[in-house]
């Protein structure tokens, strides 16, 4: 590094020269001024040098010259400030290319796995060449939140990166570096200023882990609640802990289920497993249709009779799209036996060829009621899916279409017995799925906005609009970034409700109503 390394030799000469020739008392003033010709005066040509700069030097990772740097620039007044303004724009620029690339951000998983090396590179560079200086970490995240935000799906990418981790673990990984994997992790989640939209995804996801029995470790998924709880607040983690909840009480309520059949000596078609689940808790579908097997829905209605005798005025709903199955199936003419884990959608399917040679779409959907992109999903899994391929489609393509026909694969063949077909869920929302985890979102905030408006009313009685928007933006900063329209049509409603009014003399002033 030509630059830093000439001015830095010709410092030290001068202080040598004062040392060998002059009065030591004449050092301060000396060094002040080679401090303001050889630094000051030539600190953005320093910089932005080609070859030596900067940015090469953050791209290189060149720690003992960026140290030098540093250490020059602290002598100066504007030096550092200059560094973290030059470095600060060097890691939005290099966000923004990451966040915007349509590459890049193909698989959630990868995409937080960059963000992740990123940062960590950048943490690198400020503990081993910056003196762990909190002003650059300050620039650091001031810079990550900048551009993380650029990009909408940061929330849902963060906990599929989560999930991922949370249910294959991480190889080669002890618990201890589960726990540093998930603090760097958080350190992305605080940089969002979407936090609810975050907790609607990690909800789902949470689900489906507790729901399918696959986490690496209770223990991590306890660590990663206390983080969430640590960071957010009790309100934050209060529906996860209560999920937490459920699956340990109907462990127990199966166990009860299962002795009384036992007692009276009723006998239930197949091996039937409940999860009992809190409304509202769960992210549930109010309308999760499915034409269930005569052997299932009757062991479902013997443990809905147990249920409603043991807990009188509680009613079950069943969610048949969160549930599991495993089937024994046979195949090459009865040679080859397999036991398949499906969803319970799947199962539906794969029942129906028990009694027909091939089905059309349209006839499995109207056998079975389930919505279409939930049938489309699952008879992709089953006939499209290398190596799972248990049904056969016509014709043969990726997607599922309206007019395909499906049989019974009788030649499938695997070298493993038990065979977990997955759902082929997108990895990430599809556009039409994420428009709905949106409104949903959208509705969510109306109630907590128009609580902030009258939590805020109520103890200052008197506000005028911009001051209202500005303390519902502080409030529920924490949470999400309020739409300053939004805030203006919550307002309308509580006016409309009574809750506040205008004051007739001045139309932007809000009065609190008792």
């Amino acid at each position: 590094m030509t630059g830093a390394v000439q001015a830095e030799k010709r410092l030290a000469e001068e202080v040598e020269r004062v040392k060998n020739y002059l009065d030591e008392s004449t050092e301060p003033k000396i060094t002040r001024v080679a401090e303001q010709e050889l630094i000051a005066v030539q600190m953005k040509a320093l910089v932005e040098m080609e070859g030596s700069g900067l940015i090469l030097l953050l791209v290189d990772d060149a720690y003992d010259d960026l140290a030098r740097m540093y250490t020059l620039f602290k002598r100066v007044d504007g030096g550092l400030p200059l560094l973290r303004l030059v470095m600060g724009a060097h890691i939005k620029e290099e966000g923004r290319q990451l966040v915007n690339d349509p590459e890049k951000t193909k698989d959630p998983v990868e995409f937080v796995s960059r963000l992740l090396d990123m940062r960590d590179k950048y943490e690198n560079t400020i503990s081993r060449a910056f003196n762990e200086d909190k002003t650059f970490r300050n620039t650091l995240n001031q810079s990550f939140e900048a551009f993380i935000n650029q990009q909408q799906r940061s929330p849902e990418f963060i906990s599929l990166f989560i999930d991922d981790r949370l249910r294959k673990g991480v190889k080669g990984a002890n618990e201890g570096d589960m726990d540093v994997m998930l603090d760097k992790v958080m350190a992305l989640f605080r940089y969002l200023q979407e936090k609810d939209v975050f907790e609607k995804y990690y909800k789902q996801h949470l689900a489906k882990r507790l729901l399918s029995g696959r986490t690496v470790s209770d223990d991590a998924e306890r660590n990663m609640l206390v983080k969430l709880k640590t960071e957010c607040g009790y309100q934050f983690t209060s529906k996860l802990e209560s999920m937490f909840t459920d699956i340990r009480t109907s462990r127990d309520m199966m166990a009860d289920f299962k002795a009384k059949l036992a007692q009276t000596g009723q006998e239930v078609p197949l091996d039937l497993s409940v999860q009992v689940l809190t409304t509202g808790s769960w992210p549930t579908q109010s309308s999760a249709k499915c034409v269930l097997p005569s052997q299932l829905d009757a062991a479902c209605e013997v443990f809905k009779k147990y249920y409603t005798d043991t807990h009188s005025g509680r009613r079950l709903s069943w969610q048949t799209n969160m549930g599991t199955a495993d089937l024994k199936a046979m195949f090459q003419g009865g040679k080859e036996k397999h036991e398949l884990t499906v969803s319970t959608y799947q199962m539906v399917i794969l029942l129906l060829f028990n009694d027909a040679e091939q089905l059309s779409y349209r006839e499995i959907a109207e056998a079975t009621e389930i919505t279409a992109p939930d049938l489309k999903r699952s008879l992709q899994s089953l006939a499209c899916a290398k190596g799972k391929n248990v049904l056969r489609k016509e014709p043969m393509s990726k997607e599922v279409e309206e007019t395909d026909m499906f049989s019974f694969n009788d030649t499938f063949t695997s070298k493993l017995y038990k065979i977990k077909i997955g759902t082929i869920s997108a990895q990430k929302e599809g556009e039409q799925e994420k428009l709905e985890t949106r409104h949903k979102v959208e509705e969510d905030r109306k109630p907590q906005i128009e609580a902030a408006i009258v939590r805020i009313m109520k103890a200052r009685k008197r506000l005028d609009h911009n001051a209202v928007v500005s303390e519902v933006t502080r409030q529920l900063a924490a949470r999400f970034l309020p739409n300053p329209a939004v805030i203006k049509k919550r307002i309308e409603s509580l006016i409309e409700r009574e809750f506040l009014e205008r004051d007739p003399n001045d139309r932007k002033v809000y009065v609190y109503l008792a």
